[in-house]
Formats: C-alpha cells, structure tokens, sequence
C-alpha cells in the first residue's frame, strides 16, 4: 500500500480508503463479513476509514468504532460527516452550530475515539450563516476534537466563499474535500482540483467506482445481476447509470484492463491515482476478497499510451453538474 499527504498538510492517508455504510449489512453473516472485511483491510495497509453520522442511523459509526477499537488509535484515521437529519427535531440536522456541537460528541461516542481525524460537512446549508458553520469547525479544531476539517460535494462558487471567510475571519484553515469522482463523473476535474491545487486542500473522492458501474458487474445485453445495487438500493442511483453510452464505455474499458492484465476496477481506481491532487479513494467493499482487489490499484502503473487510449474511450466534455 502507498500512502500520500492530505494535500499540503502533515497527515498521511493510505491511497486506497475504506467507506462504512452498514446499508446491506441485515444478518449475523453479513456483519461478521463486514467486519472481516475492516480487519482486512487494516491488515492490507489501508489507515484510512471513513463513515458519517447519518449512515444506518448512526449504526454505522456504532459498527465502524467496535473494530477500529481493537487497533492503536496512532495507526488509523477516521473520519465522519454532518448535515442530513440524526433525528425529528427542527435542529436535528444541517450545519447550525448546534446541530454540529451535538453531533461530534455523538460520533465520537458512536466511534470510541477522542478525536476525528478528520471531520466534514456533508452538504451545503443554505438555511445557516456560512460563518457560523465555518466558526464552529475550527472551533472543533482549536478544542481538539477535530485535527483536519472539509466539506463534501460543494459547489467551485461555495467553496471560494469558505476559503474567503476562513482567511477573512482568521480561523482555523480547511484541509481536505469529500467530492464524487470517478471516470464517469469528472466534474472537479473543471474547476474544484484548480482550487484545491490552489490552497492546499486533499481530495479524497467518494464512488470512484462510479455506484459499482466500474467493476465491470454490469455489461451490456446481460441481466443484472442478483444483489447487486441495482436490485436493492433504496434511491437505484446505480439505475440512472446503466445508460448505453456508459455500458460501451464499460466493453471498451474491461478491454483495456484485460490487456494489462488487470480488471476494471483496478484500471478506474489507477486512473484516478494518476491525478496528484488526489490524497485517498474511498472505496466500499463488502468482502475481504473486494478490499484486496481494490487494494491492487495502488501503485499500478498506467503508461502514457494506455492514460491516451482511456480518454479516447471516456471522450469527457465538461458540462455543468448538479451538486449536492
């Protein structure tokens, strides 16, 4: 495993991330499968774990602590998220100051840890003062709690204003970035990775294998297969993917992998790798063996040649996006 800096700043992350959801996670099997799968994973080298106060009602932070407790706290880094609604109150949820204060103490609580590594807003609150939200993160920073805060799926025109105000009102600086990237999704690549070159700031992207459109699970003129996200997930964002343009994509590009050995999800992750604004993927896994498959794309070489044949076959044009 490699690991790099979070941007500009000291912490070093393990290239490939662990992302904790708990969604599927129903039967004794598939938690003690979940839980083999952490293991793995910190065994493999991955010292990044990432989870959010909103995933599973919380449970999943409650799951998430359980395991990372049997390791030494100075070997991980964990991190979680807030905004989305903890509960029925009118201030159980964005980024007011207290629903913030309220909801580090509970993640701590949840993950058995004294501290976040890292800490991010989840989405934008329109309904609450940019200052305020940006105040209590340092504020989470000065007393401790909190080492490296950032926020998620922000828009280029949100994020300037937040570094703006940090510098304006002398608070504690934003370290890190939590946006969806994957070959499918290369919206940051326009503006956001300019920014954050600019300032300093980690990415470490979210769904770089595109909702598992990037396994290679999904091909064209084949059914779907059986438990997988398109058969069960709530939202069936995956299902919104599953268009013709990307199923060619996803033929050619299981070519390009088969040539160099590999398979796709190796190839998609490598090829995000290759972009030095990014820190860490955050990758899901719900089997030991998928943490180990993922695990391979760091370090795997990509020459010049195949980065040219993979940009032919994706042909991005930048369009405006939807955030959030």
């Amino acid at each position: 495993m490699k690991y790099r800096s979070l941007g500009k700043w000291g912490l070093k992350v393990s290239e490939i991330a662990l992302g904790s959801w708990m969604t599927d996670v129903q039967t004794p099997e598939a938690v003690d499968t979940a839980k083999k799968s952490v293991r793995r994973a910190y065994d493999l080298g991955v010292n990044f774990f990432d989870c959010a106060d909103a995933y599973s009602g919380g449970q999943a932070e409650i799951f998430l602590g359980k395991i990372l407790k049997e390791f030494e706290r100075s070997s991980f880094a964990v991190s979680s998220k807030v905004f989305f609604p903890t509960g029925n109150g009118v201030n159980d949820r964005g980024l007011s100051r207290k629903h913030i204060i309220e909801q580090i103490d509970k993640s701590l609580t949840n993950l058995q840890v004294d501290y976040l590594d890292l800490y991010f807003c989840h989405r934008y609150d329109e309904s609450t003062p940019l200052e305020e939200t940006l105040q209590a993160m340092s504020d989470l920073v000065a007393q401790g709690k909190v080492l490296y805060y950032g926020v998620s799926e922000w828009t280029p025109v949100q994020l300037t204003e937040a570094l703006y105000l940090i510098k304006e009102m002398g608070l504690r600086p934003m370290s890190v970035i939590q946006p969806q990237y994957n070959m499918m999704d290369r919206y940051i690549e326009d503006e956001i990775m300019g920014i954050c070159q600019k300032h300093g700031l980690g990415i470490v992207p979210f769904s770089p294998l595109s909702q598992g459109l990037l396994t290679g699970k999904y091909r064209k003129g084949q059914v779907i297969p059986e438990g997988s996200r398109a058969t069960h997930q709530a939202d069936r964002q995956i299902n919104n993917l599953l268009t013709e343009d990307h199923l060619d994509k996803v033929e050619r590009l299981i070519q390009v992998a088969e040539g160099l050995g590999t398979n796709l999800s190796v190839l998609a992750l490598a090829w995000c790798l290759k972009k030095p604004q990014i820190s860490s993927l955050i990758t899901g896994a719900s089997r030991p063996e998928q943490i180990e498959n993922n695990i391979a794309a760091s370090g795997f070489e990509l020459s010049e040649e195949i980065l040219t044949e993979i940009e032919h076959i994706l042909d991005y044009k930048p369009t405006v996006r939807k955030i959030g």
